[in-house]
């Protein structure tokens, strides 16, 4: 017959103690009262996403608007630039 020493004894008062907590665990896990829990945390992190999600299209809306008004600047910008250059090329024709 085969002698068990301490750190033996240790293993397996750990394993029948894991298996103890892991069975109480699953029966909390399982109550009415987690699952209600578990509902309550679930509404608060759809109603977080849902706030993140107006946000988010605020920002994108806002980025939108910027992009638009700087394809404006840059339209603008070229436009004047183009004037500029044919003005000068009158001028220069002007000259000759």
């Amino acid at each position: 017959m085969m002698k068990l020493d301490k750190e033996a004894w240790q293993k397996i008062g750990l394993f029948a103690g894991g298996v103890l907590f892991g069975t109480a665990g699953i029966s909390l896990l399982g109550s009415k009262d987690a699952k209600k829990a578990y509902t309550q945390v679930t509404a608060a992190v759809l109603r977080g996403k849902e706030c993140v999600m107006n946000k988010a299209t605020v920002i994108k809306e806002n980025a939108d608007d910027i992009l638009a008004d700087a394809q404006d600047i840059n339209e603008k910008r070229a436009e004047a630039e183009a004037a500029a250059v044919v003005e000068d090329a009158a001028e220069a024709e002007a000259e000759a």
